[in-house]
């Protein structure tokens, strides 16, 4: 499966297992000193290969790139063994992370692949200005993070890995929604 294809599936599996509503998230993938970067408002049901827009690592994006594709162009430049990023809104990952405080899974799993999942808080009026360099400078250090309220920005060498994190952190999420209700 080529790249593109295969962000085109990871981005409808968000979807179908509950990450993502039908229109919401984004994906890329590098491939040298480009990047493939969903459009905005890309509808996961329907987004074909074709669909993908075709963007420099250095350099604007295209106008119908995702509103983040800047970040995705910050998260490579300050993380050179990325290869794939991908937001998502995972619901337990929010709602466990509303009080802005790191998130430390209490499951197993969770602990061995991130035993602090960084959350970070910013306004709403100032995110496309703010988040490029704030969620880049993060996954510079960490596969996976939270911006308070809004969702997960997971990266990785492969997309393959970079989906593992966030399917791995929605689902320690859960965990620790559910011990809490216990």
């Amino acid at each position: 499966m080529d790249n593109r294809q295969g962000l085109v599936q990871i981005y409808r599996w968000l979807r179908q297992y509950g990450n993502n509503d039908s229109h919401s998230g984004n994906a890329s993938f590098r491939q040298g000193s480009r990047i493939w970067v969903t459009p905005t408002g890309a509808c996961a049901d329907t987004l074909s290969a074709d669909d993908l827009v075709d963007c420099p690592l250095d350099g604007p994006c295209g106008e119908d790139a995702s509103l983040d594709g800047s970040l995705h162009q910050q998260v490579y430049r300050h993380n050179q063994s990325a290869r794939a990023v991908l937001h998502s809104h995972g619901p337990y990952t929010v709602a466990a992370t509303l009080n802005g405080d790191d998130f430390a899974p209490l499951d197993f799993e969770g602990q061995y692949y991130f035993p602090r999942v960084p959350v970070i808080s910013l306004d709403y009026d100032r995110y496309l200005a703010e988040s490029p360099i704030a969620v880049a400078e993060v996954l510079a250090h960490y596969p996976v993070m939270v911006v308070r309220g809004h969702g997960v920005y997971a990266c990785g060498e492969t997309l393959n890995l970079a989906y593992k994190w966030t399917c791995s952190l929605e689902l320690s999420a859960k965990t620790a929604v559910i011990a809490r209700q216990l």
